[in-house]
């Protein structure tokens, strides 16, 4: 990516401010960036989709007598240009005053040079078709010769993007951020009794090919997952422990940071609205939200209203010690911003980063070890989850514990608790902490839980 690349999407991004305030705006924010990407799947060896695609855009926002408009365009000609400035003035003479409306404080600004969080590599950047085709291929070439009974397949794909967005604000601030991110993932399928189909999959992620595993470990990885599912049942219905393999448990974890965001608590559609610095989980559960990870999915030197990151925790030892904030949600709580804001299409939101359950020091075999009898979730299908009252439902798949150990595969079960109990009853951590997406958990178990089966 070139300095040419910076130079222009700075020089878009200063245009709309200079021009919205010369309309009249009080207070005038714009972001310019641009992007590419690719994905190329294949299905039992052959090539079955290859997209490519780049993408070039600004957003404005602007202010003015506690009003706010926001508007955006691909179109960045004169007149396209043009029209994006006069569309969010006259947008501002629509809308009804917010009091809680605004800018960051300039004060509270960041101020460059900028941490190097290592989040660009020009090795993924530059990679072809033809080389994600190779990368996909061979994956799923592993995973098929692995065993016989593997004979077909969902396919592979192998995907990366790259891209790079200039914030400019009328306060002053100007901000680059830069940044790759690749992906592999590999489906083979199993035919089972009775006609079923078994399908399993594995992937690896990073911002850089040096962080990801290899075609061959994903493979083999995929394989093993696949042909593990072979005579999957349904077991009585019944309440015991339930352990969370890493990529179901992140989503728990996701769902718990959705409700302590401040949008969800000034809204009052979360049931942790006011609950800071009180128990909403074990003493096992810290939660951290740290944006300056180097080489994390997601990393940034500064938000998206230009304050500098910061790491939060969220949950410490089973205590919920913030909510996620940005300037207008904190506002709104008579708060004190947390940097959280992100930036889309020139609307703003709190948001997480890199978002993670902190690892504990027990193995995953330990944490399975200690279940007498009960579930093991590596899939989770649906989404039941009342944000407001904390019940939660969805189906699920994975393995029956005996005695310790993974004793047979289950399919086409319901596991259902509320969230609030279940994060309290969370009883085993693991170590196996990974940070392939912005939101990561290591392997975690709940003492109890319903599962509806036969």
């Amino acid at each position: 990516m070139s300095t040419n690349d910076a130079q222009d999407l700075s020089a878009l991004a200063h245009r709309l401010v200079e021009d919205a305030r010369k309309g009249g705006a009080d207070v005038a924010e714009a972001s310019a960036s641009e992007g590419w990407e690719l994905s190329a799947k294949i299905r039992l060896g052959e090539p079955e989709l290859v997209e490519e695609a780049g993408s070039r855009g600004v957003s404005l926002r602007v202010l003015r007598d506690q009003r706010v408009a926001v508007t955006s365009t691909s179109d960045l000609s004169e007149t396209g240009l043009a029209r994006c400035v006069s569309d969010a003035l006259e947008l501002l003479d629509l809308t009804e005053p917010d009091p809680c409306a605004g800018p960051a404080d300039p004060e509270r600004l960041a101020k460059g040079p900028f941490a190097d969080l290592d989040l660009y590599s020009e090795e993924v950047a530059n990679i072809r078709a033809d080389e994600a085709l190779r990368r996909a291929v061979a994956a799923e070439k592993t995973a098929l010769a692995f065993d016989p009974r593997l004979s077909l397949s969902e396919g592979a794909t192998f995907s990366r993007v790259s891209g790079k967005s200039v914030l400019v604000l009328s306060s002053g601030f100007v901000g680059e951020q830069i940044g790759s991110y690749a992906s592999l993932v590999v489906t083979p399928v199993a035919e089972d009794a009775g006609g079923k189909r078994r399908r399993g999959y594995y992937w690896t992620a990073g911002r850089h090919l040096s962080s990801m595993e290899s075609e061959e470990a994903v493979g083999i990885e995929a394989a093993k997952r696949t042909l593990a599912k072979l005579g999957a049942r349904k077991v009585d219905t019944c309440e015991v422990p339930v352990v969370f393999d890493p990529d179901v448990a992140r989503g728990l974890i996701g769902t718990l940071v959705g409700c302590a965001t401040g949008s969800a608590i000034w809204r009052k559609s979360s049931y942790l609205v006011d609950r800071q610095d009180t128990q909403v989980a074990s003493d096992l559960v810290t939660v951290v939200d740290d944006p300056l990870r180097p080489r994390g999915p997601g990393s940034r030197a500064f938000d998206g209203e230009g304050l500098p990151s910061q790491k939060n925790v969220i949950v410490e030892r089973g205590t919920l010690k913030t909510y996620l904030l940005d300037c207008y949600s904190a506002r709104k709580l008579k708060l004190r911003s947390t940097a959280s804001a992100s930036r889309r299409g020139g609307g703003i939101g709190p948001s997480t980063t890199n978002c993670y359950l902190e690892a504990g020091k027990s193995t995953p075999e330990d944490v399975i070890r200690g279940v007498k009898q009960g579930l093991y979730v590596t899939e989770m299908m649906g989404f039941g989850f009342n944000a407001i009252t904390g019940d939660y439902s969805r189906g699920a798949a994975g393995f029956w514990i005996e005695d310790g150990k993974r004793a047979f595969p289950v399919s086409e079960v319901t596991v259902s608790s509320n969230l609030d109990d279940m994060l309290k009853n969370i009883d085993a951590v693991g170590d196996d902490l990974e940070f392939k997406t912005s939101t990561a958990s290591p392997t975690l178990r709940i003492s109890k839980m319903t599962i509806a089966g036969n």
